[in-house]
């Protein structure tokens, strides 16, 4: 891979998966495909943001809990509440629906029903609850970093095995990766998570992460056919809850 696409990929991804400015040569959608191998290593510097986030408001004097919160809004704020938006359409629609094309009007609604509700209020507390039971800044923060790396790592892989739920939106925009990119993703997110967790609560974490991913991904396939990018959004959430409760437990 060339300095100048290596560049581009991670442009995209930064586009994609936060609100900051960053120009790209294209609509960073039609292009995230080619940059999937860079999902976990903007998905890094999402949790660093976080973790100083957390560490600022300890300084502060502030207790693990307001702390654990405002790492968490720091992350929502920083993606624009993307994956929560994905994760409360696909309850909604893969709870709520009756049939595929219900379900798959439902996620495309912009309004959240009780299902979705309660998905972000459950992600929401769930990460926080997490954060505030490891307390410590330096080990919440790497727990934030692996978490967020991770999480994104498994998008390329879910990207590559499942097929688009729908002829238009996000799923079909973005594209295949390619093979290799399935491999790298994960690939940087094990690392990642492995030097930030130790290797054997890295592992395990991980492992439960993808276990948690394939579960919900096999939900998807079952009752809409595929993924959409809402699907993609809660496969994140999924695997960054799952990573955190694992870094928390004694």
């Amino acid at each position: 891979m060339k300095v100048r696409g290596i560049f581009a990929g991670f442009a995209v991804a930064t586009a994609f998966f936060t609100r900051i400015p960053v120009a790209t040569p294209a609509s960073h959608a039609e292009r995230l495909a080619d940059a999937a191998w860079a999902f976990p290593l903007v998905g890094a510097g999402i949790g660093g943001l976080a973790a100083f986030a957390f560490l600022l408001a300890q300084l502060l004097g502030l207790g693990d809990w307001p702390a654990a919160i405002l790492a968490v809004l720091a992350t929502v704020v920083l993606t624009g509440a993307l994956h929560e938006d994905g994760i409360a359409d696909t309850a909604d629609g893969l709870i709520g629906g009756h049939d595929r094309d219900q379900r798959l009007a439902i996620m495309r609604d912009s309004r959240h029903g009780t299902f979705g509700v309660v998905a972000i209020v459950l992600s929401v507390l769930l990460r926080a609850a997490a954060l505030a039971g490891i307390g410590e800044p330096i080990s919440a923060g790497l727990a934030l970093i692996a978490a967020h790396a991770a999480s994104r790592a498994t998008l390329p892989v879910a990207m590559f095995v499942l097929a688009p739920a729908r002829a238009d939106g996000l799923g079909a925009a973005a594209g295949r990766p390619r093979g290799l990119f399935a491999i790298e993703a994960p690939a940087i997110g094990l690392l990642i998570t492995l030097a930030a967790l130790g290797p054997e609560r890295g592992a395990a974490a991980f492992l439960l992460a993808a276990a948690a991913v394939f579960a919900l991904g096999l939900l998807a396939q079952r009752r809409i056919g595929g993924y959409t990018g809402d699907v993609l959004g809660a496969f994140q959430q999924v695997a960054e809850i799952v990573i955190l409760v694992t870094a928390a437990a004694k």
